[in-house]
């Protein structure tokens, strides 16, 4: 039975295939938020925890998954191995960053939302930051589908295991995600149903955003190599600017980082593995 829906899968166009692997991260944040249906608060300890885990798995994912094959296409395709990781990443980050200046929106560790000013309620400022920091995750999974449609004339192989470990580490990781938004809301007195229902609005984006990747590399090739680094730039900067700030906020700096160092092993061991 297995054996048979993972051909089914495998025979997908990448389109398809991206928009279902983006459909599983989404569920993962919805199975994360769904935690405020069985409780009110969630240690701090275990929570910083898990955003210290979902931390390094993005950086390990931002490398194995992306970086590398970008470099290494660039590479078999006679353009210096450097321009596209470098112009890719740094339009990545230079994403993220216009974004957080034009979408108005409050990180959970923050005391005051950021952007534009406007009298929007804190949990439509809440999910909008989750929202806008999973597109590259979006990206990311939807581009590295849609890079096996190239696979015979990319100059490597572009495996089907890299792309769902990709899509299984960015799900591992969209499970914190979608709790640290529907427990606080939930702590302040939001009901279960409202909580829950924030929650995993948060993660809807990322099917949009995985087709919208795949689309892209598909129809155009060369633009693969730098779909692949700017995905990781973004990423990079969700990690750098919200999930290790918010991991190293309280009294659990220790925890947070072994979590980050089991998130990096468990997404380096996925794409080696699966790869």
């Amino acid at each position: 039975m297995w054996t048979e829906i993972t051909a089914w899968f495998r025979d997908l166009d990448p389109v398809w295939q991206a928009l279902l692997a983006g459909c599983f991260t989404w569920s993962v944040t919805a199975l994360g938020a769904a935690v405020v249906v069985f409780t009110k608060n969630v240690n701090q300890r275990m929570l910083d925890v898990m955003m210290g885990f979902a931390a390094g798995v993005m950086i390990a994912a931002s490398f194995w998954s992306l970086l590398a094959p970008a470099i290494e296409i660039a590479e078999n395709r006679g353009t210096p191995s450097w321009l596209p990781a470098v112009v890719g990443f740094l339009g990545g980050g230079a994403f993220l960053r216009i974004g957080d200046k034009l979408l108005p929106h409050l990180h959970v560790w923050a005391k005051s939302p950021e952007g534009p000013s406007v009298h929007w309620r804190r949990a439509t400022l809440l999910v909008t930051a989750i929202t806008l920091h999973n597109i590259p995750e979006g990206l990311a999974v939807g581009v590295s589908f849609g890079a096996l449609a190239h696979e015979t004339n990319i100059g490597m192989e572009s495996t089907f295991g890299a792309a769902v470990a990709l899509a299984i580490g960015i799900g591992l990781q969209n499970f914190p995600e979608g709790t640290s938004v529907s427990v606080p809301l939930r702590g302040e007195g939001m009901s279960r149903r409202k909580a829950f229902w924030y929650g995993q609005l948060s993660g809807i984006v990322e099917p949009i955003a995985a087709v919208i990747g795949a689309v892209a590399v598909v129809a155009v090739s060369p633009l693969l190599p730098y779909a692949l680094a700017f995905a990781a730039g973004a990423m990079i900067f969700v990690v750098v600017e919200e999930l290790i700030p918010e991991s190293q906020s309280h009294d659990n700096t220790d925890e947070a980082t072994l979590g980050a160092l089991v998130g990096f092993a468990l997404m380096m061991f996925l794409d080696v593995a699966l790869g």
